[in-house]
């Protein structure tokens, strides 16, 4: 079976020109969206401003702010704290990777949480992790990280069943494996979080269900797989002038594996989460 997106995303995107169109009727105004994009990685630029223009055709209105190596720490952590202070403001979007001296500023610390539509926060990340349950994560009052949700979304979509299930989820990023291994942990499941220290063929094998962020193509080997598994492939790469995940499609059709394909797969839902987020933003003031 074939874990595709799009027809999820679609369904997720059909309600949200309607409701924006509520709350700039109730707010006198637009949705505000303003993104932090750093121009120093090239294809996360690129695909923040797509998010941004999928904004735009929501009637939100959007402010694009760029950051550099170059970028003082100061500057960067005062655009923070004055977006997340604005009234005017409802959505703040800051993408990763940051520079590596933004991004070991406290600037998750000043983001205000009701702005910070990717769960990135302090506030966000801490109360996500104090729920043990899923009616607790649909109770939180802030966001969660959209690709994270985004996986389990899809999941549900193609009833996958999570409770009781073995998942190992390679990768261990803030943005991703730490937040959907907790999110998966919510739904009942037994999670093993891989990374470069993990004995991957073996834990892999053990899997019912593989959620693969490591952004590493061809890492993920087919044959490592039980037949009847299942694998999630987060991670978008550019390789050999083409998009592609962490694993070959092709082999794990072979080895009787369903898998989300890269592109059309958890990336659209991601997307249709985000743009959620931000018109739940606006909501939320109302």
């Amino acid at each position: 079976m074939i874990l595709e997106g799009r027809t999820l995303a679609a369904q997720i995107r059909e309600s949200l020109p309607g409701r924006a169109v509520r709350v700039c009727a109730k707010l006198g105004r637009p949705i505000q969206l303003c993104a932090i994009g750093s121009t120093e990685d090239y294809g996360a630029y690129v695909y923040l401003k797509k998010e941004v223009e999928a904004a735009q055709k929501l009637g939100v209105q959007t402010r694009l702010f760029e950051i550099n190596n170059q970028t003082p720490a100061a500057e960067f952590l005062g655009l923070v704290e004055k977006l997340s202070a604005d009234p005017q403001t409802d959505a703040i979007l800051i993408p990763r990777p940051l520079p590596e001296h933004l991004a070991a500023t406290d600037f998750a610390n000043r983001l205000a949480p009701q702005k910070d539509i990717d769960g990135m926060s302090n506030v966000n990340m801490g109360n996500l992790f104090l729920c043990k349950t899923w009616p607790e994560i649909e109770a939180l009052p802030g966001f969660v990280p959209c690709t994270a949700l985004a996986v389990i979304r899809l999941l549900q979509f193609h009833a996958i069943a999570l409770a009781g299930k073995e998942i190992a989820v390679i990768g261990r990023s803030n943005t991703v494996g730490r937040p959907l291994a907790h999110l998966l942990t919510c739904q009942n499941a037994t999670v093993k979080i891989c990374h470069t220290k993990t004995d991957l063929p073996r834990a892999v094998k053990e899997a019912d269900l593989i959620c693969s962020a490591a952004g590493v193509p061809g890492l993920l080997n087919a044959s490592w797989l039980r037949p009847g598994a299942t694998v999630v492939d987060i991670s978008t790469n550019w390789h050999q002038q083409r998009l592609c995940g962490d694993a070959d499609p092709v082999a794990l059709e072979k080895r009787g594996v369903s898998y989300s394909p890269v592109p059309g797969g958890v990336g659209p839902v991601t997307l249709a989460c985000l743009l959620e987020n931000i018109i739940l933003s606006g909501e939320r003031k109302l």
